[in-house]
């Protein structure tokens, strides 16, 4: 079966280099990656070492997270090109991480956005 005919049950139920994976593979097919907003701007997540941006594969996705605390935040859609050319180099600047495709009990890998821009670039989508 195609990782691109995996239902969102599925999709929980990855190990979050799985997630990470299919995040990196949705992103190249659809030219877009997902966060979360609300009325301040974007969520963001703390772990014990870095501050970080939640990202998502799809809206869909995405509105998973926005329950409890989240509740009042919105999907918001940011087209490839405009994550690659402002997003990566602002949050290196502001020293700041992406937690990939975090699900309810499992934040996820936490990466500098510079790994991810590279495994977007990189024809190969299974090296880590």
């Amino acid at each position: 079966m195609s990782i691109k005919q995996k239902s969102v049950a599925e999709l929980l139920q990855l190990t979050p280099e799985g997630r990470y994976d299919y995040m990196i593979e949705q992103v190249k097919n659809h030219k877009m990656i997902w966060s979360l907003q609300d009325s301040d701007g974007c969520v963001m997540l703390t772990t014990e070492d870095e501050d970080c941006i939640p990202m998502w594969p799809s809206e869909e996705t995405a509105a998973l997270w926005a329950v409890d605390d989240w509740k009042d935040c919105e999907p918001l859609a940011i087209p490839l090109d405009e994550f690659q050319e402002r997003w990566v180099s602002g949050m290196e600047d502001d020293d700041l991480f992406i937690a990939v495709f975090p699900v309810q009990e499992d934040l996820g890998v936490v990466v500098p956005p510079f790994e991810v821009d590279q495994r977007l670039t990189s024809k190969d989508t299974t090296k880590h």
